[in-house]
């Protein structure tokens, strides 16, 4: 009797996400990644039930590696103005193939209210620290908010910056902190 086969759900989310890279978000199908992934269709539906599991882990696969990101920066009990320079110095370090992937995913989320959801969530915890009665904390969240920004504007290619410019506007963000 043979083992029994293990799919590794790593592997195919990073299939997943080539996909969405390669192609775009309305590519992403249980069938392109079934066969990008050399498994069966059932396999990919044991590991995540259907699409919106497969997104759904995507997703949070995305927040654990900006949060593991944000952790090598940022010590647990920080200042709300530590926070914020943590986030920004982890957005900072993402690379060009890491933004086009989430705001891949991003797309595909707005196809997906209860996905929406769960990022909506997610961006609520963060501006919910910002006091805006702290000058302080006012200026950590014009570099979180411009931090942002920077990042969809250039994943989204509406403005192209090297790799110097993009450390340039970070620094800038960094020095409102």
């Amino acid at each position: 009797m043979g083992r029994t086969r293990t799919i590794d759900r790593d592997n195919v989310l990073d299939h997943a996400e080539q996909i969405v890279c390669r192609e775009g978000a309305t590519a992403l199908t249980f069938d392109a990644v079934a066969r990008a992934a050399g498994i069966t269709k059932g396999g990919l539906q044991y590991c995540f039930g259907d699409k919106d599991g497969m997104i759904a882990a995507l997703v949070e696969r995305w927040f654990a590696a900006f949060d593991a990101e944000l952790a090598r920066t940022t010590v647990a009990d920080a200042a709300v103005p530590d926070q914020a320079r943590g986030y920004v110095m982890a957005s900072s370090r993402l690379d060009e193939a890491s933004q086009t992937k989430m705001v891949g995913l991003l797309v595909t989320l707005l196809r997906s209210p209860e996905h929406m959801e769960r990022v909506r969530t997610w961006y609520a915890a963060w501006i919910a620290r910002f006091d805006p009665g702290s000058e302080a904390q006012r200026r950590a969240r014009i570099a979180f908010f411009a931090a942002e920004g920077a990042f969809f504007l250039r994943s989204l290619g509406l403005v192209e910056m090297d790799q110097a410019e993009w450390d340039g506007v970070f620094a800038d963000f960094l020095e409102l902190l």
